[in-house]
């Protein structure tokens, strides 16, 4: 199992839309092969060191993930997410069963 974390900084101008962009991640569960689970949410701290938006999603293998970056679903979300993030960070590793 494979574990895939991204958090975002959204511009400010696009901060009202935050639900909004936690929904289209939710739209994705359950279409996407070989992606287990899929948790996405908004920052309520919102501290100095705080990102706005995070995505957590398990995959069955490393080739799952790959899969995942180009799948017709994912597409739309991921350019979506680009134009309206200052940053982004992620981590992906693997699970130990």
């Amino acid at each position: 199992m494979v574990r895939h974390i991204v958090l975002f900084k959204i511009k400010e101008e696009y901060k009202a839309a935050i639900p909004d962009m936690v929904e289209k991640f939710y739209a994705m569960k359950g279409k996407i092969e070989g992606m287990v689970s899929l948790e996405a949410g908004a920052d309520f701290l919102q501290s100095d060191r705080s990102y706005d938006v995070a995505l957590i999603t398990e995959f069955v293998s490393r080739e799952a993930l790959e899969a995942y970056q180009t799948h017709p679903v994912h597409l739309p979300v991921k350019k979506r997410m680009g134009e309206v993030r200052i940053s982004s960070v992620a981590c992906d590793y693997e699970i130990p069963e």
